[in-house]
Order: structure tokens, then sequence, then C-alpha cells
């Protein structure tokens, strides 16, 4: 079965409609951490009846350790916000290498509330924050402390004790390069420590509100319910941070792309569906369906495709219960696809991309091997310039065909903040600062070198070429990356006034793993993470393990 072109995947509303995969982050982290009998314990926890103080997350691994040291302090209302540019956060995080000693402990004491204003050493690997939901966090506490369970309909609506603000690693500040952990198996893999960090943070949050509610309520306290413990995730608030990501590291995101899409053309290349595939694909369509049901948001734009993809998936219910979506035969799931591709929506297409992957874990589990890349591009000197323009021709026609005289096609740019060296969008046409623009404007660019191409010999080669035009060296390299690495270019006008940057961030986030995207603006949003996802003492257990798509059932209550 022939993969889906680049010029269908990778256009900004289809990949603003992307679900996380079972070859998402998370759940590849998770199932390492069940496959490789991974420990995880509390050998320090220094908090007061408030809950204000120190605890350290032990992770055995692979014979080597890693210990999460979580800062917990008083936070005036005032100054809790999630923007980037707040200066003090209700948690603080460091992922450290190794055990970290009494020493360790109190240095970062004094740097990590600081965040990216202290000083960190190669031991430290991921530096976070996080504020509290404090209104579901106090609701739990006296919950709890009362011997009661929390409200379903809250606890279904917010999903999260606390959300982090930013998860760095890779060097940044000064912590440890991503070089010092690339050949460890354990991290190998894209934001690997990050996404520990991040699942030891959800520990971290749940422990501590039983922490505080077991002070609060003395004998009165009660744990609470493990199905509904699971159900806690990890918010996130993230904003254009994350956005040039995608564009700016084009083979990992082709490898990130090409597994995805590999892993959906072995399944619909599937001759025939065992009788047990095709009921486990029906519980996943249910399961789906009462996410979906679960997700909640007050933007305007999602609303309306929640809803309709809602509508999508009674749909679809209907049409295999009436036959007309008959499993049976051959190439079942490449028809069910088809259908869907057919008739729904780009959320509905989406998410049956992802039910489809979930089924068929032996099939695609193994793609995510490659998913990893040192390089960023790649350059051929010695191309000829007839080969390089057969190539602009054949990936770039979207930018050749673009009216770049409209000043709506060229209204952003991308710089970034002198204040906290953070992405951000500027209006061209209104505001100072084009002449500092990030690389991202690849539609103009490719428009330029097209025009120099046109009075160049086609038997010359690159480096010939570029010998005289030094300046377009860039976008000669992107163009020939992407001729080797095709889902690594976003298909669309990253500087039009219509480029959503909401799309940009929702396709990153669904390869992490995230759910629930609650955009704030087409500029940032609100997700949540490692919801559902197996506690602690739980990994490796085949019912636990199995937590796409969580909701909150009748089981719950």
């Amino acid at each position: 079965m022939p993969l889906r072109p680049p010029e269908q995947v990778m256009r900004l509303e289809r990949m603003g409609s992307f679900f996380p995969t079972r070859l998402s982050f998370m759940p590849t982290l998770i199932r390492q951490m069940g496959a490789e009998g991974w420990r995880i314990d509390r050998p320090v926890v220094e908090l007061d009846a408030d809950g204000y103080g120190h605890a350290v997350y032990r992770v055995a691994c692979n014979g080597r350790c890693y210990s999460l040291i979580a800062f917990s302090q008083p936070l005036e209302p005032e100054r809790r916000t999630d923007r980037v540019i707040a200066e003090a956060w209700d948690a603080s995080f460091v992922l450290f290498d190794g055990l970290p000693s009494d020493a360790d402990i109190a240095r970062l004491s004094l740097a990590a509330p600081r965040q990216e204003a202290a000083r960190y050493r190669a031991t430290e690997l991921v530096l976070s924050r996080a504020n509290k939901s404090v209104r579901f966090f106090e609701h739990l506490v006296e919950r709890l402390a009362s011997g009661r369970q929390p409200d379903l309909e809250l606890l279904r609506r917010v999903g999260y004790l606390m959300r982090t603000t930013a998860v760095y690693g890779n060097g940044k500040f000064g912590i440890a390069d991503r070089g010092r952990i690339a050949d460890r198996p354990e991290l190998g893999g894209p934001f690997r420590a990050e996404m520990l960090t991040i699942y030891l943070i959800r520990c971290f949050t749940q422990d501590l509100v039983e922490h505080v509610a077991r002070h609060r309520g003395g004998s009165s306290f009660s744990p609470l319910n493990r199905r509904m413990k699971r159900y806690i995730g990890i918010g996130n608030a993230t904003g254009l941070g994350m956005a040039p990501f995608l564009a700016s590291h084009p083979i990992l995101i082709h490898n990130w792309m090409f597994a995805r899409e590999s892993a959906l053309a072995r399944v619909r290349s599937v001759s025939s569906a065992e009788p047990w595939r095709i009921e486990r694909f029906h519980a996943l369509l249910d399961r789906a369906a009462r996410h979906v049901g679960d997700w909640e948001v007050e933007d305007a734009r999602q609303s309306r495709r929640i809803e309709v993809l809602r509508g999508e998936l009674q749909a679809l219910r209907g049409l295999l219960a009436s036959g007309e979506g008959n499993l049976g035969g051959e190439t079942p799931w490449d028809r069910l696809y088809r259908t869907v591709e057919g008739r729904f929506s780009l959320e509905a297409q989406e998410l049956a991309v992802s039910l489809l992957i979930e089924l068929y874990p032996e099939l695609v589990d193994a793609l995510t091997d490659g998913m990893a890349s040192a390089a960023e591009t790649c350059f051929e000197p010695g191309m000829r310039l007839s080969e390089l323009s057969e190539l602009l021709r054949r990936r770039y026609g979207w930018a050749l065909g673009l009216d770049l005289q409209d000043q709506e096609q060229r209204r952003l740019f991308w710089y970034v903040s002198e204040e906290k060296l953070e992405p951000r969008l500027g209006d061209r046409f209104a505001e100072p600062g084009a002449e500092r623009e990030m690389p991202l404007a690849i539609a103009v660019a490719v428009q330029v070198l097209e025009v120099a191409l046109r009075t160049a010999e086609g038997g010359e080669s690159v480096a010939e070429f570029l010998l005289r035009h030094p300046e377009l060296r860039s976008i000669v390299r992107r163009v020939q990356t992407i001729g080797r690495h095709p889902y690594g270019e976003i298909y669309d006008n990253l500087v039009s006034s219509a480029c959503l940057p909401i799309d940009l961030l929702r396709c990153k986030l669904s390869f992490f793993g995230a759910s629930k995207f609650d955009p704030k603006s087409d500029r940032w949003t609100r997700i949540t993470l490692y919801q559902g996802a197996p506690l602690p003492d739980e990994l490796g257990r085949p019912e636990a393990m199995d937590w796409c798509f969580p909701s909150l059932g009748p089981a719950a209550a």
C-alpha cells in the first residue's frame, strides 16, 4: 500500500488535526519502562504539612539511575501565570543524572526556582516548572481530607493538578548537552529525557495532593481512587516557542512523519482481519468516542470541530453496524480508511489513523527505532542544476505558485525575542524588526532561487552556482534535503497572514503524545500529558498498558 504523499500530509490544516498514536514518544517510553522493568521510588521526602519543600524520585533502569528533584514553594496568586515572562512558579524540577547528594539538592534548591535566571551543571539533564490548577488542587485536597473522592465532572473537565509552562532540555541554559545522553538506550529516542521528566512530575503532583490532604484530614483522609488517579495527567501550556522546530529540523520531522505514514500503510495493507481484531477496533472506536465526549474547550473554532467529530464518530459506528462498513473481506482497513477519508473531516481522518495504528503493534512498533536523527540538513555540491531545478518544481510547486506580490502572503515574520530568547511573530508591515527574522519564509526563498536558476546552465554544478550566489546556499541545502526527505517540509506558507501557528503546535505535541488540545488563541494552547497512563506500580501490567484515548466511564463513578 503506498504511503500518503507529503503534499497531502504536510499541510497545516491536516497537521493541526493530528492525534497521538502508539508511536508517540510518551506511549513509546511507557512501553519501554514496562518491558525493561524500570523501578521508581522516592528516597527523599522533605515536605511540610502544606506541601512545601522538596522530594526526590529515583528511576533505576539499565544499570543507571536518574532522579527528579522536585521543589514546591508558596506562590502569591498575582504571580501565578502561564506566560513565559513569569519569574515564579508553584513548583520547579530538575532531572538529575544519577542520585543527587545533599550538596546537589542544596545547590539546586536555590537554582531551580529561578529557572533560566540561574546556572547549572552537566549533571542536570532537564529543567522544568509548573503551576497548580488551584481550583482542582484545592477541591481534591478538601475531598480526600474528608474521606471523599473528587467530583467526576470537575475531574473530567480539568484532568490535571499542575501544568508545566516549560520543559527545557538539550543544553539550554547550561544544562547537559544532548550528546551526553544520546547513546544511552533508555534516553536515545526523541525527547526521551523530557518525557521521563514529565512522567515523574505527574507522580509528584499526585503524591503532593495526597500528602497535603493527609495532613489536613488526619484519620478522615482517604487516598485517591486508583482509576481516578490514573486519569489525572499533567497539564502543559505551550506557545510560539515550540512552533519553528518543525521547520528547522527537516530530517528529524521527516523521520517522525515517515514512521507514522509507514505504520498506516502497513495496516492498510493487511489482507484480512481476524474476528478478535475487528472486535478490538470496535472497542477502540467506542473508547475514542467517549474520549472525544470528555473533550471540552472554549475556543470557538476547535469547539465546532469537536462537535463535528462527535457526530462523525457516531455516523461511523452506524455505518459499521449497518454492514455498509463491513470489515470482512479483503483489505478491510484500507476500505475503512478510504470511507472515512471520502466522507468525514480531517479530524475524523486523523483519528482513524491513530485507531488503525493502535490495532497492529507487531507491525508498527519497530518503526520508532528510526524516528531519531542527529542530522538537520544535507548538502550535495556536485549536484547538477538541472536536477536541482527538477527537485524545486517537484517539491515546491506549492511555493512557486504563490503570488508574493500580495502583502498577505508575506505579512508575518518570525523572530527571537531579546528578553526571553523565545520565537515570536511580528507583522512585517506594521512592526519593526523584520530585518532580524528567522529563516522561515521558505516560499520567498524558493522563488528567489527559482529566478536565479532561470539564467544558469543546467549542466553547471551547485558548487559553481553558489560561488556566484552565496546568499542562496541555505535554500539550496534545504531543497536538496527535502529531495531526500520529502516529509520534512511543510507545504504551506509560514509567513502568510493565513498561517495558524496552533496547527504547528498540535502537530508536534501529538508526536509527544498530548491530548485534549485546548487552544487559548491561534498562538498558544493547553494540553494534557500522560492522562490514563499506568502508575509506577502498574508498569508492564497488560490491563494498565492499554491506555490510549482515556475517558472517565461509568466504572469510575
